[in-house]
Order: structure tokens, then C-alpha cells, then sequence
């Protein structure tokens, strides 16, 4: 690839980011427009709408920019919750390390490449990529020992970097467990995989196992029935009728466009009170509570009386036989992922094992594309694949457009294909948090997006064999010493072109502005919709985050031109999430910062592949001093990722005891456990129908309350009315669905 290639790239990249940043600071000026980049804001409504007309509207101005940049990290934790925070975090991490790498890459390696040979310079526009790239360097050169240095220097910037972070972000992961103290999951234990009895139900089963062997912590349990949709719907159905059935019902419609609408309030039946409700009332718990005992599934939340008591309860092994009895620690009531409560524990680990075959599968076929856009990038291939397109591609402009910037524009294509499919894969690996698949779906984007980006495109478009290079595990250096610098350039111009134009697009939000557009001026809806706020998409965005940062880290000494690009996309993504945290997305729910090992991970694995290439590339270039000495840059990363899995690891996979204890003893000196059992009885709603007691009932059973004055929240039992919820006692809780609960 020439170096015009390149410029094309950049010019064209340059003009998409100009003139998309410029219309997005114009249309969110626009009153049409507040539901699209004020997502956040309305649903806190923190935001007014104004139809004043003035001239400031239609002139592009940096306000968001300086807004962006004067926000502090704790108003962003305030705000959006440490995942968000972790997340900048990452980027800020990339910015720093890829300044250090863009100074020594440019000041150091460049020059040495540039006249790592004896020839005759043209004008920089007519040079060949491979003139800036380690390829130019002379085999047995001396300079080979600046890359060396260079690698160093990276390479342990990075490791330094990398240990404060971790150090920072497991505080502010403690701070985040310390500070909330309300929080019920601390309490409460998911128990999977309940033994079945013929004589009794899995409520009283639960009930019998927990008092018997947790007798001094055990407090109550709630059963979790099966949810599917069709079995939902079937349900919800059913409630209504009986609802309609023994009540009067009033219903408020209006006409709209030749149609009746349900209009007004959430709770659009009205309850009409009656001399025989009681009689009534009665008559219909008793049906839901048969019900609710033969739709139990083998699962529940039991609740403890202490954090600590939860905490020991979930790591112990609770019965001789493993599959039965199986606990874990309960995700937060909002980030419960009902549907998947119901799977049997048995089936998990055959669904991991089919996830896994398909992902697999998945990434097999995608190599189909990334062949295509690989013989794109050679015009050569392409001129003989497609004789037409001599005429054409023999032309100046359109063989640098084709070769240098089409290629990275359809693997981009292609690549949006991954994050549904891997969000589908994970849900069906059975996670019992919204957290937890959401995290499992960044793993295999990550996964996906490196061995597809990286891995097959560098195979792909060589000259070398996929198979033949993993013939001999000794080759593997050499082979990826003569594979990669191949595909440099192409690297370059991805980071240019999935990287700043993917920034433009996300700022823009096209998906939401095409349809507020269509349904405002199209179809000629006037009516506001109920707009739901957008949840952060961490499984794509962390793996981008990743994906840039890897290739720099294994281009950074081979192709010392990818640092600017790589340095000035993590600058611009700053601004650019910061901004969208701020006004678009909102934090649905929060992992506790569990992205971080994803990313410290992933930053390991980069570095030691950049080793590796290198040690490769200074075989092929005869330079056995800097072989030498990388090897124990390979071996001193190595362990340093080992010691920071036993130093910080444990923090985000368990929660430390004197913690929870320290936690239970403020509480129960400040009298707060009373009220954190009251709590529990509401904080896991699944069903409205079956969430939280009967109030009415409460009176008649306060003789019968257990020692902490607590209501057990087992499941209902034929014939006992007060463990059924009053039926529309909670407006926020609609009939059927996941209740959200928000303080």
C-alpha cells in the first residue's frame, strides 16, 4: 500500500468526523431531537422542553465538548455507578500509555525505520507504507536494539500503569460495596437445584433443609416460578380474566385515529369496592396460591439474617451431593435475570458447552468475509479475481480508495454482526444476573474481535498458510515475525476507520435520530411516546476499547505511524462516552466494576503478543541481541499478570468478610436490621401477583412473626390467603413482568 493510500484514509475519516460532530452539535439544539440526546436528562427529568426559537440553534457550537471535559470522576460515579467510571478508566489508561508509545514511537523507531536502508527517498505522498514500517530495517542491523528499547519502555509503562489502576479500581470497588448498605442482595442467597419431594412442595422442602441446618441465621425464603413467554403471557391472560371476572371494571378509552386506546394511568382497572369483597378476595387468593405451588421451579432466594451469614451460606458446599443444593450469592433485585432462573442446574454446564461450540462455530464462518475484504486490500489478487476491474482499478484515485479505505469499511460491516449473536449465545449459557450476560457477551466479542480483526486477517492476507503456521509451536514467532508487518498498513487504516468514524456514528446515535425522524415528520406522530433511557452497551463498547488498544500495543514498533491515530481515538472517545453518559445512557444495573479484569486481561495478552512478534521479527531480521533480550521482557510480563491474580482478583470475585461483618455490626448498632427485613419481604418481585404479602392479612398473623418480627416470604400454600400479594397494591409493578425497583 502506498502512503497517498494512507492519506486518503485519513482525509476521508477526517471530513466524516468534521461534518458529523459539527451536525450533531447542531440537531441537539433541536426541541424534535430531545429524546434522542437527552435520553438520561428526561427520565430524571432534570430536562425542560423549549420550543423558543433563536438563531444559537442552528450554529455548531463545542458546549458539549467543554461540558464533557469539566466533569469530574466523582459526578460520573454519583451519576451513572462505578461500571461507568471503570470504563473511562480503561480509556484514560489507553491514553496514558499510548502517549508515552506515540513520543518514543515517532521520536525513536520512526527515524531508524525511515532510513533503515541505503536508497534514494521520493516525495513522502509517493512512498510505500512499508518505507515507515520495520520491514525497511536491514537484516543484522545494530538499530534493531531501539525497537528492543522501545518495547521495553512500553511494555513496563504499561505494567506500571496497569498495577495503580487495578490497586484504584479495587478500593473504589470496596467503597462501592461498603456505601451501600441497603442493599438486599447482601442479605440474600439464590439456591439452585432443590431436591423434589412427592409429599411436600419445594417451598416447604426449602423451608425444612434451611431451618434444620441454618437454624440461627436462616429468616425466610421466596420461591421463583417459571417464567417463559408463551407461559407468561398464559398466566398474565389468566390473572386479568379473573380480575375482570370477580371485579367491576371501569375503563377509560379514547378515540385516536379510528382506534380505542387505553389511555391514563398505569392502573387502568379500577377496583370498585363491594359488600362481598372479602368473600371474593378470599376466593381468589386461594386460586393463585394453586397455582403459584404448581408453577414452583426448583429454585428460590433465601434470605439470612446477616450479611456475613449469606456470605458462608453461598460458599459452602451444602449437601454430600454437588448437583443438589447448589448456592451462589444473589445478584441485586434489579439485576435479577428472571428467565433464567427456572433452568435446571443440571443443564447449565451442557449449555456452556453448546455456547461455546456455537460461538466457535460462529467465528469459523466469519472467515469467509474477512478472506474477501483481505483480497481487497491487494490489487494485485483483486485485478486477477476480477478482470473487469482492470480499466477501473488501474486509475490513481479509485485503486487508493479500494485498497486503502473500502476494505476496513466492510469488515466493520460485517463485524456488527457479533454483539447481537454473542448477547443471544450468553443468554442462553443460563446467567441468573443482567450483569453477568452482559459480561460473558464482552468476553466473546472480545474473543471474537481480536481473532477475527487481528488473528485471521493477518493469516488471511499473507503469504503464509493458516495451517502451515501453526505446524511447529517454534515457528509461531517467526511466522508471525513475517506475517504481521504485512498487514500494518491495514491495521492503520482500521483504527482510522472503525475507530473515529465509529465515534461520529455514536454521537450521531443514526439508529434512534432515523426513527424520531421517520415518526415525526413521516408518519406524522405527534404524540410523545413513553421513552425508556438506553442502557450503556459495555459488551460492545468495552471490546472496541480493547481492540484498539491491542493493536497498537502489537503494531506500536512495527508500524510506528499507528500510535497519532490510535492516541488521538482514545482522546476523542473520552469526550465522546463521557458525553453520552452524561445525556444518553443510564445504569440499568451495576457489576461492581467487573469489566476491569476483562481489560487488564486483555492489555496482558496484548503485550505478550506484542513480545512474541517481536521476538519473532528480530529473529527474521538476524538480530540475536534483541531476541535475547526479549525473551525476559516475555517471562517478567508473565509474572507480573500472575502476581496481580493473586494480589487483586479475589477482590472482584468475592467480597472479603471483615467487610460484611464490619457492615453487619454498624447496623445492628444503628438499629437498621429491622428495616432491611422489611425490605426483603418486597426487594425480589417477580410476579405482582406474587411478590409481596397481603397487608390486609398482616394484623391477623403479627402473633405468629418470627423473632425479628419478619413475615416469612415462602412461597403461598393452598388455603392461606395472607401470602399472596394484594393484587394492584404496587402501581409500579405491572402484571407479569420484572419489577425494577429504584430508590
Amino acid at each position: 500500500m502506498e502512503f497517498s493510500a494512507l492519506l486518503t484514509s485519513v482525509g476521508i475519516n477526517i471530513g466524516i468526523c468534521v461534518v458529523l460532530f459539527s451536525l450533531y452539535s447542531i440537531l441537539r439544539k433541536q426541541p424534535s431531537n430531545i429524546t434522542v440526546y437527552f435520553g438520561r436528562k428526561i427520565a430524571t427529568k432534570k430536562l425542560k422542553h423549549c420550543e423558543t426559537f433563536c438563531l444559537d440553534r442552528f450554529v455548531p457550537s463545542p458546549s458539549w465538548i467543554v461540558k464533557a471535559w469539566e466533569t469530574s470522576e466523582e459526578e460520573i460515579l454519583a451519576l451513572d455507578g462505578l461500571d461507568a467510571v471503570v470504563f473511562l478508566r480503561i480509556i484514560i489508561f489507553s491514553i496514558r500509555v499510548f502517549s508515552i508509545a506515540a513520543i518514543i514511537c515517532m521520536f525513536l523507531v520512526l527515524p531508524v525505520n525511515y532510513y533503515g536502508q541505503e536508497m534514494t527517498h521520493k516525495m513522502i505522498p509517493s512512498e510505500s507504507f512499508d518505507i515507515f514500517c520495520i520491514e525497511n530495517v536491514k537484516k543484522n542491523s545494530k538499530w534493531l536494539c531501539v525497537h528492543c528499547i522501545a518495547l521495553y519502555i512500553i511494555c513496563c509503562s504499561a505494567c506500571v500503569l496497569l498495577y495503580f489502576e487495578y490497586s484504584s479500581i479495587s478500593r473504589l470497588r470496596l467503597i462501592h460495596i461498603t456505601g451501600s448498605q441497603k442493599n438486599p442482595s447482601h442479605f440474600t442467597v439464590l439456591v439452585q437445584s432443590i431436591p423434589w419431594s412427592p409429599e411436600e412442595t419445594y417451598s416447604e422442602t426449602i423451608r425444612k433443609f434451611f431451618s434444620n441446618y441454618h437454624a440461627s441465621t436462616y429468616l425466610s425464603h421466596q420461591m421463583i416460578y417459571r417464567s417463559g413467554t408463551v407461559q407468561k403471557l398464559m398466566s398474565d391472560a389468566e390473572k386479568m380474566y379473573n380480575t375482570m371476572k370477580e371485579n367491576s371494571v371501569e375503563m377509560h378509552c379514547q378515540k385516536l385515529r379510528g382506534g380505542c386506546f387505553c389511555a391514563g394511568s398505569t392502573n387502568s382497572f379500577t377496583i370498585l369496592p363491594s359488600v362481598n369483597d372479602s368473600v371474593k378476595e378470599k376466593k381468589l387468593y386461594g386460586n393463585m396460591d394453586l397455582v403459584a405451588s404448581e408453577k414452583e421451579c426448583s429454585a428460590a432466594f433465601v434470605f439470612f439474617k446477616t450479611r456475613y451469614a449469606a456470605l458462608m451460606a453461598s460458599s459452602v458446599l451444602q449437601s454430600a451431593n454437588p448437583m443438589s443444593w447448589a448456592t451462589s450469592l444473589a445478584p441485586e433485585p434489579h439485576d435479577v435475570y428472571w428467565s433464567n432462573l427456572s433452568i435446571p442446574y443440571r443443564q447449565l454446564w451442557i449449555r456452556k458447552i453448546g455456547t461455546l461450540v456455537a460461538a466457535t462455530g460462529f467465528m469459523i464462518m466469519f472467515l469467509l468475509p474477512v478472506t474477501v475484504v483481505q483480497s481487497m486490500t491487494q490489487l494485485e489478487k483483486l485485478q486477477r479475481t476480477f478482470p473487469f476491474l482492470r480499466g477501473l482499478l488501474k486509475k490513481k484515485y479509485t485503486s487508493e480508495l479500494v485498497t486503502g479505505y473500502l476494505p476496513s469499511v466492510v469488515l466493520i460491516l460485517f463485524m456488527y454482526l457479533a454483539p447481537p449473536t454473542m448477547m443471544t449465545l450468553s443468554a442462553m449459557e443460563g446467567p441468573i444476573s443482567r450483569s453477568g450476560r452482559k459480561r460473558s457477551a464482552c468476553l466473546k466479542v472480545v474473543y471474537f474481535t481480536i481473532w477475527n480483526v487481528f488473528f485471521v486477517n493477518v493469516f488471511a492476507g499473507s503469504a503464509i498458510g493458516t495451517l502451515s503456521a501453526f505446524s511447529s509451536v517454534k515457528d509461531i514467532p517467526a511466522q508471525f515475525g513475517k506475517a504481521v508487518p504485512a498487514q500494518a498498513g491495514f491495521f492503520v487504516t482500521y483504527v482510522l476507520s472503525s475507530g473515529w468514524a465509529s465515534l461520529s456514528c455514536e454521537v450521531m446515535q443514526l439508529f434512534s435520530l432515523t426513527w424520531n425522524f421517520f415518526r415525526r415528520w413521516i408518519f406524522r406522530i405527534k404524540i410523545e411516546p413513553f421513552y425508556e433511557p438506553l442502557a450503556f452497551p459495555y459488551h460492545t463498547e468495552v471490546p472496541r476499547i480493547l481492540l484498539f488498544g491491542f493493536l497498537g500495543f502489537t503494531c506500536s514498533i512495527l508500524a510506528p505511524l499507528i500510535t497519532p491515530f490510535v492516541l488521538f481515538y482514545f482522546f476523542l472517545a473520552y469526550l465522546v462516552y463521557k458525553n453520552q453518559i452524561l445525556n444518553v445512557y443510564t445504569s440499568k444495573y451495576e457489576s461492581g466494576g467487573q469489566f476491569w479484569p476483562i481489560a487488564h486481561n486483555t492489555t496482558i495478552f496484548a503485550m505478550v503478543v506484542a513480545q512474541v512478534i517481536a521476538l519473532g521479527v528480530f529473529g527474521v531480521k538476524e538480530s540475536p541481541v534483541a531476541s535475547g533480550f526479549t525473551i525476559p521482557l516475555i517471562v517478567g510480563t508473565i509474572l507480573f499478570h500472575g502476581y496481580c491474580r493473586q494480589r487483586f482478583r479475589p477482590i472482584f470475585r468475592d467480597t472479603a468478610a471483615e467487610v460484611l461483618i464490619e457492615m453487619d455490626r454498624k447496623d445492628e448498632e444503628c438499629g437498621r436490621m429491622e428495616e432491611m427485613y422489611r425490605q426483603l419481604r418486597t426487594a425480589y418481585c417477580q410476579f405482582t401477583l406474587l411478590a409481596k404479602r397481603n397487608s390486609s392479612t398482616s394484623g391477623s398473623s403479627s402473633g405468629h412473626e418470627s423473632e425479628s418480627n419478619v413475615t416469612e416470604l415462602e412461597s403461598a400454600r393452598p388455603g392461606n390467603p395472607k401470602q399472596v400479594i394484594e393484587l394492584w397494591s404496587t402501581p409500579s409493578c405491572h402484571l407479569g413482568e420484572p419489577v425494577v425497583i429504584t430508590k
